[in-house]
């Protein structure tokens, strides 16, 4: 088993692209890149705490690699934006790919040459790529959301911007 950690704007948003693909064991929200130990929501959204909400992936290398991984992390956001995403806005909600080791910063790396290539889009790829830090689990109501909560979770993904952005973007390619 191996493990993978994106930050990516809301964590709500990040479960889902990657708990449904086969060879996931799990997908956790929570809190990362911060000098705070085991933080709260509530510290984390004070933007004081250094932490993006992020997931934690483990998976199964023999069915699904990194790079694939990667690849999907990039149809889950809008990669241009280092501000946050969608209407999530400042410290807590910004985008990045957090590397356990060398392969998996050099295919970050590469992926993310790649698709700054391919013309999708416009304007510069700004997620950083950074070594991993103490990943922090969220609390338990934050787990799984959009399966806790569909209605919400549809109403969000859709009126924050995201679900439209990822579509126009990715839909057919």
């Amino acid at each position: 088993m191996a493990i993978a950690t994106f930050a990516g704007g809301c964590f709500w948003c990040m479960v889902e692209p990657f708990e449904t693909r086969e060879g996931i064991i799990q997908v956790i929200s929570g809190y990362t890149g911060g000098h705070v130990a085991h933080p709260t929501y509530e510290q984390v959204c004070t933007n004081t705490t250094g932490h993006l909400e992020a997931v934690q992936i483990e998976f199964d290398e023999a069915i699904i690699s990194y790079d694939a991984l990667v690849s999907l992390y990039w149809q889950t956001l809008d990669p241009t934006d280092a501000g946050g995403q969608f209407y999530d806005r400042g410290e807590s909600y910004q985008p990045a790919i957090f590397y356990h080791d060398e392969v998996q910063r050099e295919v970050a790396e590469a992926s993310k040459a790649h698709l700054q290539a391919s013309g999708i889009f416009k304007r510069p790829i700004v997620v950083p790529i950074l070594p991993a830090k103490p990943f922090y689990a969220a609390e338990e109501y934050h787990q799984s959301y959009y399966k806790k909560n569909p209605a919400h979770y549809e109403r969000y993904a859709t009126g924050s911007g995201r679900k439209g952005f990822i579509q126009a973007h990715w839909e057919g390619k």
